[in-house]
């Protein structure tokens, strides 16, 4: 049995906490030990098996502000995670063969202190999401980045999530020789095979008509994961489709939502606005922070997913659809490029609201396409994105990050 500590920033209910409480519970089937330490953890705002009692969860420096001013948003992060390094190093009880540290490689050195194996999952380069600004912004970011690429060179091994991230990563990081490992995430469907889904009826807020076509569009409630090119297009769709069967027609908009989180704020309300605009504001259906439960219910009763970012570094929420036997219509950038095969499985298409309305409009015209896209999604899951493949591989950097530090 190995001890293996995770060291995550907010075990919120994004992404890259769906990564990390996978990875956690893939090694642990594995018969290792596992052991969350993190900055903020709100029990009404995470996954559920965090709060649960599947694997201790410790919080530390929580008390720590989160930005000056409304400023140095970063390197308050950046101070938040070394603090909670320091913590395992000097203070924690907690026995540690391998640290599972991602997003913020600020604490690699620390914790090298206390374990010789760090393993840094690279979500994407921390650096690339930061928001443009002036010469003061590139003044204040420039010593961040240089800590942040000579800290992730200093991980014993580094993983990725796309071939995409992977690529970034080497042109960003260009003093670092290392090229890092693909590691896709996965999604554990032991947790939806053993759950029965709430009927979608449940679940909404209002009825539904009887032939209703549901598309959804599932994310947080940022601006960049573009909910808004969803309602764009449907407010295309509306001048593609007979009104007849455009009536049919409902979009539900699911995401987490962090009252403590300004943008998630001002991004659901403008989301709002513009599906009034855009006079297709009786046929979206807006959803806050879905419990499992209900997204389970969301997926399952939806006919196809309108996956909206551009440039996602891979998107978990593809693999959620192809399980549950849906299409996945995505920008044709990033990640998702590599998870749906356009034509076979959904569709990849340019991220602008016309081309999203086209590809909505065949399927919405054609459910037998849509059924047979959304079974060929379902097999290629089980061919390249399974769970037991994600366990296998991780497990695999685990046993090898202990067999490389016993013969140092």
């Amino acid at each position: 049995m190995v001890h293996v500590t995770f060291l995550h920033p907010d075990l919120g209910i994004g992404g890259a906490e769906r990564l990390v409480v996978d990875a956690a519970l893939a090694l642990q089937s594995r018969g290792h030990s596992v052991h969350f330490v993190t900055n903020h953890h709100d029990k009404s705002h995470c996954f559920e098996e965090t709060r649960n009692g599947t694997f201790p969860v410790t919080v530390v420096g929580d008390w720590l502000p989160r930005s000056i001013f409304g400023f140095a948003y970063a390197l308050c992060a950046y101070i938040r995670m070394i603090y909670a390094a320091l913590y395992i190093v000097i203070s924690s009880s907690i026995q540690t063969d391998v640290i599972f540290c991602d997003s913020i490689s600020y604490a690699v050195p620390v914790l090298h202190w206390k374990c010789p194996r760090v393993l840094f999952y690279c979500h994407y380069p921390d650096q690339l999401m930061s928001k443009p600004g002036g010469s003061l912004k590139r003044m204040y970011r420039a010593p961040l980045n240089w800590i942040e690429e000579k800290t992730t060179g200093q991980a014993d091994k580094i993983l990725v999530n796309s071939k995409f991230t992977r690529t970034v990563f080497q042109s960003t990081f260009k003093s670092l020789s290392v090229i890092p490992d693909v590691l896709y995430p996965s999604i554990n469907t032991d947790l939806l095979d053993g759950s029965t889904p709430e009927h979608l009826s449940d679940v909404l807020p209002i009825s539904l008509p009887d032939n209703a076509f549901i598309f959804l569009s599932i994310n947080r409630y940022e601006k960049k994961k573009d909910h808004g090119l969803a309602l764009a297009a449907l407010g295309h769709l509306k001048n593609t489709l007979p009104k007849d069967l455009f009536d049919s027609v409902r979009l539900i908009v699911a995401g987490g939502y962090d009252r403590r989180v300004t943008e998630n704020i001002d991004c659901y309300a403008e989301l709002v606005v513009q599906a009034n605009q855009l006079q297709i504001s009786s046929q979206v259906i807006f959803l806050k922070s879905p419990s499992d439960a209900h997204k389970l219910a969301l997926l399952v009763g939806s006919h196809c997913i309108l996956y909206t970012p551009t440039n996602e570094h891979f998107g978990i929420v593809p693999l959620e659809a192809m399980y549950t036997s849906k299409p996945v219509i995505a920008t044709n950038t990033g990640g998702p490029t590599e998870t749906v095969v356009d034509g076979k499985t959904g569709y990849l298409t340019l991220p602008e609201p016309k081309a999203y309305a086209e590809a909505m409009a065949t399927l919405v015209r054609d459910r037998e396409r849509c059924k047979k896209f959304g079974l060929e999604g379902r097999k290629r899951f089980r061919e390249h994105f399974s769970f037991k493949a994600f366990t296998n591989q991780l497990d695999m950097y685990i046993d090898d990050l202990m067999g490389s530090k016993t013969t140092d």
